[in-house]
């Protein structure tokens, strides 16, 4: 057995924990999409980030298996420690995110419930959001680093004591949040929990940071997005969650709320 062999060997391992991790979450939420309630109190605010935390999972980790197999590559021993807790600091930085996400879902439930104008018009607003920041400068500043994250690799290697591979994955996680956090605002627009709407992104999200023309990708969705910001006003079934657009059946929860999206309502 050569050398090379071994090493392919090890890396596919290495990333193969990430993606049967990631597996695992997207059997999970497809296994519970007609079991997710209409949280009303403050408890279900844990409710909400647990879920929400397993539906990043699902999403992100994909995108991110090469890094941490790179990540683990550093080492010639103890790799998978160092994956597992590289990929925890990494999903720990996406389940803070849940945080202002619950505060969102809540602000879009309230919007939902108001005039049908109202809906539109924060639909609009989100989708501009993401259109423009996904041409910005800051998106491909941070892009680059998901994309090309050798410089990064150099930086975690001065990382010291029991915590530096937790401490790498929650650096490199907040810079995937800064790279992706735009597109997690469509949620509001879409449902929260809609299977559908996460498929999608998530398809996005793996595209922008694995494929050659990676960048280009996240360029057509800013535009296509800034084109959706106008069309909501004409059909506003672009925004189920916010306009009552009628496409409940493609969320996970199962019921629809007063926005139609069928998501995970939050009041």
């Amino acid at each position: 057995m050569t050398r090379t062999t071994v090493t392919v060997r090890r890396t596919g391992r290495d990333t193969g924990l990430v993606l049967v991790t990631a597996a695992a979450a997207w059997v999970w939420l497809v296994l519970h999409r007609g079991g997710m309630g209409s949280p009303t109190t403050a408890g279900d605010l844990l409710a909400f980030v647990g879920v929400w935390t397993v539906m990043m999972a699902a999403m992100m980790l994909p995108g991110t298996a090469p890094i941490a197999s790179l990540y683990a590559r550093t080492a010639t021993a103890h790799r998978a420690p160092r994956v597992i807790a590289f990929t925890t600091g990494y999903v720990l930085v996406w389940a803070a995110a849940g945080l202002p996400a619950y505060a969102l879902a809540v602000g879009a439930d309230r919007v939902a419930g108001a005039h049908a104008t109202t809906g539109t018009a924060v639909a609009s607003a989100l989708f501009a959001v993401n259109g423009v920041y996904q041409l910005s400068n800051l998106k491909d500043r941070c892009l680059v680093k998901c994309r090309s994250p050798i410089g990064l690799m150099l930086r975690y290697a001065s990382y010291r004591g029991p915590t530096r591979h937790l401490r790498a994955g929650a650096h490199h996680g907040a810079y995937c949040l800064g790279c992706c956090w735009s597109l997690m605002l469509l949620f509001a627009a879409f449902g929260v929990m809609n299977l559908w709407a996460m498929v999608g992104l998530a398809a996005v999200v793996a595209a922008e940071k694995r494929m050659p023309g990676g960048y280009l990708v996240a360029r057509v969705v800013g535009v296509a997005s800034l084109a959706l910001a106008v069309a909501v006003f004409w059909v506003p079934a672009l925004a189920p969650d916010l306009t009552g657009g009628g496409m409940g059946g493609m969320g996970m929860g199962g019921t629809s709320g007063p926005g139609g999206g069928g998501g995970m309502h939050v009041v």
